[in-house]
Formats: structure tokens, C-alpha cells, sequence
């Protein structure tokens, strides 16, 4: 009896599983064809290179202040060098905190990406579903994503329909540099 059963439910598994149909996606692809997220990544990128050169000067000048006290400190009191070692790592203090602010979890940078690259995001997202609905499909997985596919049929490739659907525009030498990354 239990083998009955074991060998029904195998078979109903099989045909539940045969009856599932799966596409994929490119994200990267996808994004990098949109125009709004190739402005977002630029600016971000700007932003954290200015924020990267200030944090640079700062810490010059903390090793400049270093250098310095390291050549004066035996003609200094003890009272000066304290008060130099004090300022060195009250420096050091404001640089750890500045790094925070801008590169830290949930600092400038990190809100400033959620503010610019979010809503194309999810954008993307309603696009990737539409074309699931419209396409009869029960799964699609993100190739680019943390699912990694070892092997994958370029039939299933829904990313250029997502595309459609976001309205933009890809050209035949777009999608042959970008696909073969």
C-alpha cells in the first residue's frame, strides 16, 4: 500500500514539476541599457569619489600632524605632547566618523543609492512581473542575481521583453556587447 501511494505521489510530483514553466532575466543587462541608470550609477559614482578624495586629504593632514609630533616630540613638555597626541586622535576620531557618514550602513551614500536607483528597481521588478504574466510563466530567475544557472536556453531569456516593457530601446550591437558578458 505504502508503495502505491509513493509511486502515485512520485508521479503527480513529476507532472506537477513538467507543468512549470521558467524564464530568466539579465539584470545587468537590463540595466545597463537603461538610460536613467546609467545617470544614477554616475552620480553615485561622483559622489563617492569626492567623498574619497575628502576622506584622503583628511588623512594626509592627520599623517602631516603625525609626522610632525614625531620630529618635535622630545623638545615638547609633557603637558604639549599630550595635548598633541589628544589632537592627533581627536583627528583621527572626526575621520572614522566622516567615513561613517558617508560610506557607512545606511549613511549619505547608501540613502543617496536607495533614493536614485530603488525606483528604477522596482521598475524593473512590475516590468519582470508583467512579462511573467503575459508569458505564462510560474518562475523567473534573476541570471545575474545570487541564483547562479550553470546552463541557460537563450528561449528563456526574457530580458529583452522586459526591456520592451520598460520602453527602452536596445540595438543589435547593445545586446551583442552586453550579452557577452
Amino acid at each position: 500500500m505504502k508503495k502505491i501511494v509513493f509511486i502515485i505521489l512520485a508521479l503527480a510530483l513529476t507532472c506537477f514539476a513538467q507543468a512549470q514553466r521558467f524564464g530568466y532575466v539579465d539584470t545587468e543587462y537590463i540595466l545597463d541599457l537603461m538610460p536613467e541608470y546609467k545617470s544614477s550609477q554616475k552620480q553615485l559614482d561622483q559622489l563617492s569619489e569626492d567623498w574619497q578624495k575628502e576622506v584622503e586629504r583628511k588623512q594626509q593632514n592627520i599623517d602631516k600632524m603625525y609626522r610632525d609630533f614625531q620630529a618635535e616630540q622630545v623638545l615638547l613638555t609633557e603637558d604639549l605632547r599630550k595635548k598633541r597626541e589628544e589632537e592627533i586622535k581627536l583627528k583621527e576620531k572626526e575621520l572614522r566618523d566622516y567615513r561613517n557618514q558617508k560610506f557607512g550602513y545606511e549613511g549619505e551614500l547608501f540613502k543617496k543609492r536607495q533614493e536614485l536607483i530603488k525606483p528604477i528597481q522596482d521598475r524593473v521588478f512590475d516590468a519582470i512581473q508583467k512579462v511573467a504574466k503575459q508569458s505564462a510563466l510560474d518562475f523567473i530567475f534573476a541570471k545575474s542575481g545570487e541564483f547562479i544557472m550553470l546552463y541557460s536556453n537563450a528561449k528563456y531569456d526574457k530580458s529583452d521583453e522586459v526591456l520592451a516593457e520598460l520602453g527602452v530601446a536596445i540595438n543589435k550591437t547593445d545586446k551583442d556587447t552586453n550579452k557577452k558578458k
